[in-house]
């Protein structure tokens, strides 16, 4: 029973690590396409670090709903502290709008 724990634990860190690397790596790819100014972001490349921090979250102890509700109290955060972004464009209070009507 120890060798099956111990072989668990151990790709559990090899999952974090290699999850860890993906994040970046779309994060990068984000970073690349805004350097090439005849490149546009792609959406799959944000999608993909939104989707690796998530199963990110899920290796470390964080499940889906507890990071959603994370998501949405920084987002409140954000537009109560009168974060620049929000003031400019309103952008977190149309985030959060936007994951509302998704919820429902």
């Amino acid at each position: 029973m120890g060798y099956q724990r111990d072989t668990d634990i151990a790709r559990n860190f090899k999952t974090i690590d290699w999850l860890k690397a993906e994040v970046l790596g779309s994060v990068a790819s984000v970073y690349r396409s805004l350097a090439i100014t005849d490149e546009d972001p792609r959406a799959s490349d944000l999608a993909n670090a939104i989707i690796g921090c998530y199963l990110l979250g899920k290796r470390l102890g964080i499940g889906y709903a507890a990071l959603d509700e994370q998501i949405d109290a920084n987002i409140r955060d954000n537009i109560h502290s009168g974060h620049e972004v929000e003031q400019w464009y309103k952008d977190f209070s149309a985030l959060a709008n936007h994951r509302k009507g998704r919820s429902s």
